[in-house]
């Protein structure tokens, strides 16, 4: 009896895409489709609260596909980091594709997607395990929090004690950069090893590349959904317009007493860590603080205010989305970049034929071992380019990392107009060389000397 055919896993499904551009709606479709399960990559949705905010799936929809990595963070812890979510949602998507079901990643945080394809994060007490370091559970619990002490350092002094212990990675990280900065040299101290010690022996490692290390899933099958930028701006506004018909004021308001209201009056609130940096929220702060103690025109004006703020920055963030997605996956060089399949959905009226039907082919091309019938996105890299090398730009004052951004700095009006300026004030300190070169010794000049000859004759 010949041997049954071996049974080829269900491949990891990755949805890139900017905010609105329906990235929820396609897995959610394709998981009922293939029989899949959701995690969740959004680093704000990891929290307990504002669900309309956050764009989190209805219950409605977690109960037709089943999600993970929602809702399960306590809204007052500050200190939850990517390495936490990495070793949750990596079990996860271990236990998913144990029980052969098709584990598919959604979501808009670049560095909690990169986190699940690449081995890039340095973890810091597998290190020190494989040192045999010893550490003291006091250590163990202070270490994330030992990150936030740092950002509360000035980033010139944050980039000076790096550049003592790590001078490589110092180069390359912009000293405005705190949280960057601040977690090289929390690596530096917990290990022991300079970050970037760490970073090339993962480069080294079989499937490694300039981004780091290789790629933790074989053949992942990656979407990004993309539409007109004009297209993509319009949507976003509706979207704002329907999130308050939803309720988002009442969810700010109530957020904003349960959890913040008290920071505010103790002069310690922070929008730069948990999900009280979520898009959304601290756009609103003018308007919930002074709520009810202020005339009502000056309210409106406010709640105005932060409406039009919500706008703005959601549609900054999609487009920092996109240019995330083309330059890790189209432009970047290195030979663990997995290939990407465009779907336009520009026009949500051919959703169904420009969108859901190519996706359920190409996973299950991916499924069967088969060849997609559609080609992905050609790589546009150039391959001499470094994404780490420091430039410095003495017109501007200003140290810029990477190549492509050192092109695009040289072009930028700033840059234009620096270079302007140092050519007048080199043209003007000529000028004045000339005419003191040509101005006899003494006092006199040669029209005066002239001038006292002829009038002597």
């Amino acid at each position: 009896m010949a041997a049954a055919a071996a049974v080829r896993p269900r491949p990891l499904v990755v949805i890139l895409g900017a905010t609105g551009t329906g990235k929820s709606r396609l897995a959610l479709q394709l998981g009922l489709r293939f029989g899949g399960e959701i995690v969740s990559a959004d680093s704000m949705q990891v929290y307990k609260g504002l669900d309309i905010i956050t764009n989190k799936a209805s219950p409605q929809e977690q109960g037709l596909c089943k999600h993970h990595m929602i809702s399960f963070v306590d809204p007052l812890v500050t200190n939850y980091t990517v390495v936490d979510f990495r070793n949750k949602a990596t079990a996860l998507i271990e236990d998913i594709v144990a029980c052969k079901k098709l584990p598919i990643v959604v979501g808009g945080t670049n560095y909690y997607i990169e986190s699940l394809l690449w081995n890039v994060l340095i973890d810091t007490e597998r290190v020190c395990l494989l040192q045999e370091k010893a550490r003291s559970p006091s250590a163990e619990e202070g270490a994330v929090d030992r990150k936030a002490e740092l950002e509360k350092l000035a980033s010139q002094e944050l980039h000076h004690r790096l550049s003592q212990v790590d001078p490589k990675m110092a180069a390359k990280l912009h000293p405005h950069d705190k949280r960057k900065v601040a977690r090289s040299l929390q690596v530096f101290e917990e290990t022991g090893i300079p970050h970037s010690t760490l970073l090339q022996q993962q480069q080294q490692e079989e499937g490694g590349g300039p981004l780091g290390g290789g790629l933790k899933y074989p053949d992942p099958c990656i979407f990004w959904l993309h539409a007109e930028q004009a297209v993509l701006e319009e949507r976003l506004d509706e979207r704002v317009d329907a999130m308050l018909e939803a309720g988002l004021l009442a969810e700010l308001r109530s957020f904003h007493r349960r959890y913040n209201q008290q920071r505010v009056d103790e002069n310690s609130q922070d929008y730069q860590h948990g999900i009280f940096q979520s898009i959304g929220f601290k756009e609103f702060h003018q308007f919930l603080i002074t709520e009810g103690k202020c005339s009502e025109e000056i309210s409106h004006q406010l709640l105005d205010k932060g409406i039009q703020a919500l706008k703005l920055v959601t549609k900054r963030y999609a487009r920092k989305q996109n240019k995330w997605v083309r330059n890790r996956f189209l432009r970047r060089p290195g030979p663990n970049v997995p290939p990407v399949y465009g779907l336009e959905v520009s026009d949500l009226s051919r959703w169904e034929e420009e969108v859901l039907e190519p996706a359920i082919q190409i996973v299950e091309s991916f499924s069967q071992g088969r060849r997609p019938p559609a080609e992905p996105f050609v790589m546009m890299h150039e391959p001499n380019e470094d994404t780490r090398s420091c430039h410095i730009c003495e017109p501007c004052s200003r140290r810029i990392i990477g190549d492509r951004e050192w092109k695009a700095h040289l072009k930028s009006k700033s840059h234009l107009f620096h270079l302007k300026k140092l050519r007048r004030l080199a043209l003007a300190s000529q000028s004045m060389k000339c005419h003191s070169s040509s101005t006899p010794a003494g006092n006199e000049t040669p029209r005066e000397e002239g001038g006292l000859k002829d009038h002597q004759m």
